[in-house]
């Protein structure tokens, strides 16, 4: 006999939302059993594509209704925190998109609220369910490319200005989250310039450098404002260098063997060593798909999701942090 499926409801119909409740709706064991959004017109538009879904525009509705198991948070940024805490106090589990809040206590407040109710707090960091992030992290764990000396990554584009948060919240909590998964640690120094080009006091572009205790480093490099579509990081080890390229279609990771070789008939003398590149295989699964898997899988089985709400907490520490180091920096 099988179990019965894991019934969740999606809050926040706006650019995100639909795209969730597309996905949890098409996974084998989860019903979506709501949708809710304050704008009449978005219910309307998404209703034609959930039929066995009811549609609110009160959060009030979902929180209440006691067959409900699970509440997915796509609301506005500022939102995250309180919503979640919310969620989890009525005894539902809880998946909200990053970041999880704006500030390092709000999201203290959401993380102690979940341990509390003994519910699963999840954070939407998607490139932490990427194939070829995955692979990233397991070539570095396994200690072909040596010990991490560096990691940098660049997320540009010309893209869609934003009014309400910088490059550094918009762009950034995807490659910090990145970034903290590959280092294994937290920054102990942050440091981030920007400029704001297109609005006041929004930057358009920030270069963001961290370290760490262990003698990494890791640099960011996040604008809107840039002729080139890029998404991509680069581990620099102390015996290979590896790459992962979202903009690639097929060789979304590869890895060098080049570096630097110490001379064997002297001392202190270095020679430079090129030897083959490759490109391991990496599985073409849509990285959304295999991240509301894995919280429907976390709901069920009571585990510990990858991003829960202490590594989504980690994150906002570091956007803080640089947060703090922009303001000081700005012109």
């Amino acid at each position: 006999m099988s179990a019965r499926p894991i019934r969740l409801g999606v809050v926040g119909l706006g650019y995100w939302g639909p795209n969730l409740a597309r996905n949890f709706d098409r996974l084998p064991g989860c019903e979506l059993r709501w949708c809710c959004d304050a704008a009449a017109e978005r219910r309307e538009r998404l209703a034609l594509h959930h039929p066995d879904a009811r549609f609110s525009g009160r959060l009030e509705d979902l929180l209440e209704d006691e067959a409900l198991d699970a509440i997915v948070l796509a609301t506005p940024v500022p939102t995250h925190a309180a919503l979640a805490q919310r969620v989890v106090e009525a005894g539902k589990h809880c998946f909200v998109e990053k970041p999880l809040a704006t500030s390092a206590v709000d999201a203290e407040r959401a993380v102690a609220a979940a341990e509390k109710a003994g519910r699963v707090l999840m954070v939407g960091h998607l490139l932490e369910y990427h194939p070829g992030v995955r692979a990233l992290k397991e070539t570095l764990d396994s200690g072909e490319l040596g010990q991490a000396r560096y990691i940098y990554g660049n997320r540009l584009n010309l893209g869609q200005l934003r009014s309400e948060e910088n490059a550094l919240w918009s762009l950034g909590a995807h490659d910090v989250s990145v970034v903290l998964a590959l280092a294994g640690e937290e920054p102990h120094e942050l440091t981030a310039h920007g400029e704001c080009y297109m609005r006041p006091g929004i930057e358009d572009v920030v270069f963001a450098f961290m370290r760490f205790p262990s003698g990494l480093a890791a640099h960011l490099h996040l604008s809107w404002l840039d002729p080139h579509k890029e998404r991509r990081f680069t581990v620099v080890g102390s015996k290979r260098m590896a790459t992962f390229d979202d903009m690639e279609l097929e060789r979304k990771l590869t890895i060098y063997d080049k570096g630097f070789d110490e001379k064997a008939d002297s001392y202190g003398e270095y020679i430079t060593r090129a030897g083959e590149i490759r490109c391991p295989r990496v599985p073409n699964a849509e990285p959304l798909r295999v991240e509301c898997e894995h919280f429907v899988e976390c709901v069920r089985d009571g585990a510990t999701p990858r991003s829960d709400g202490r590594s989504g907490l980690r994150v906002v520490r570091v956007l803080e942090g640089l947060q703090r180091s922009l303001e000081q920096s700005r012109r």
